[in-house]
């Protein structure tokens, strides 16, 4: 097949350093690229891929100092639009980025596939509802689409390369909490956990200090906690892939006490992949990702937590790393849209078969019309 994969432009493929979404895009592109798909990757220029690059900046957002990552940028619409323009190149696009493009998207006479990184709450289902009727959505997880009338193509749960990761079965005493300072991640929660247990905690986490609501937060739940407990917490800051791996191989476990309902959870199946168990609240994706005392440990609140740390030595690391591997594995995420793909191009050719005759609008976009037979 010949698939396209937009993939957002505010990080390279793969990030240097924070990115869930850009390590899932690379894992995908590369595992298609060796499977015998001709993969065309829309990304910023300082990508690394086996696939045909196509880029309209020479490196990242971040890496250029622009502060609106994420939003209606011009360097993002030109990722999305030259996409699009060349549609005819593909069988399959696959967006990452819905919520820049669907207004587009839902216009592509080619497939089109789109994954929504991030929870679907009423906007965002309102958004998809209005302006989505003509693309596929694939969840990154079953709770994810389960509180929203929308149609999914499937599921097909997010995967890495995780082969190479460290794995210790010799931990040191010190708790692990990775990824960014946000209410949402409960940042605070943890410090009071580990404050609570008399463990030492890690923070191997990124500041948006940009972001007027994450520096509110910052200043006034994490900072006071910081300076009180300097003792036994300890704030890294953002680290690179090769240190958090380190991290979470020495690690006791991961702390993941959200308050949010992700949609999957990236950190945990690396932590597991390291050995490291993982303690987290029954939000969201949890309880799909973490197999409740075999991986780590599924909780409500604190208590819960604290009372998972008695019992983490419990937990067969060796099992943990042999659990994410199986089961996140960039191959069975491959294989997963893969399917998808297949699914959405047969589609496709029912409607075509039906609407055999095709014209031009005034903006010169392809359209179809109905047959006069």
């Amino acid at each position: 097949m010949r698939i396209a994969q937009i993939a957002p432009i505010a990080e390279r493929v793969p990030p240097k350093k924070y990115g869930g979404t850009e390590r899932v895009i690379y894992a995908l592109t590369e595992e298609l690229v060796k499977k015998g798909h001709n993969v065309t990757l829309f990304a910023s220029g300082d990508s690394i891929t086996s696939a045909r690059l196509i880029s309209v900046v020479p490196k990242s957002l971040r890496e250029s100092g622009l502060k609106d990552l994420y939003g209606y940028n011009t360097q993002s619409m030109m990722n999305m639009g030259l996409a699009y323009a060349m549609q005819d190149q593909f069988d399959v696009i696959h967006d990452h980025n819905p919520h820049i493009d669907l207004p587009t998207a839902n216009l592509s006479l080619t497939p089109t596939v789109m994954t929504w990184h991030g929870p679907y709450d009423k906007q965002i289902e309102r958004y998809f509802s209005l302006l989505g009727n003509n693309v596929h959505l694939v969840s990154i997880s079953k709770s994810q689409g389960a509180h929203t009338d929308l149609s999914f193509e499937g599921t097909v749960y997010n995967g890495l390369y995780m082969e190479d990761y460290p794995f210790s079965d010799k931990p040191q005493d010190y708790l692990l909490y990775v990824g960014r300072i946000d209410e949402e991640k409960g940042t605070h929660i943890a410090i009071d956990v580990a404050v609570k247990a008399n463990k030492k905690l890690i923070i191997a986490a990124k500041l948006d200090d940009m972001v007027p609501h994450i520096r509110e937060y910052f200043k006034r739940e994490v900072e006071p906690r910081l300076k009180k407990h300097a003792n036994l917490i300890n704030w890294i800051g953002e680290v690179d892939e090769k240190e958090r791996n380190e991290l979470m191989k020495n690690s006791l476990c991961l702390l993941h006490p959200i308050t949010w309902p992700e949609p999957f959870g990236l950190t945990l199946i690396e932590s597991m992949a390291c050995g490291a168990p993982v303690i987290a609240f029954a939000m969201g994706s949890i309880p799909e990702v973490i197999k409740h005392g075999k991986t780590g440990f599924v909780v409500k609140d604190v208590d819960g937590m604290l009372d998972a740390l008695k019992n983490i030595d419990k937990i067969d690391r060796a099992s943990c790393r042999r659990y994410a591997l199986g089961r996140f594995s960039a191959q069975n995420m491959a294989s997963g849209y893969e399917k998808v793909y297949k699914q959405v191009i047969e589609k496709r050719k029912i409607v075509e078969s039906i609407w055999p005759k095709k014209t031009k609008n005034i903006f010169g976009t392809l359209v179809f019309r109905p047959s006069s037979s």
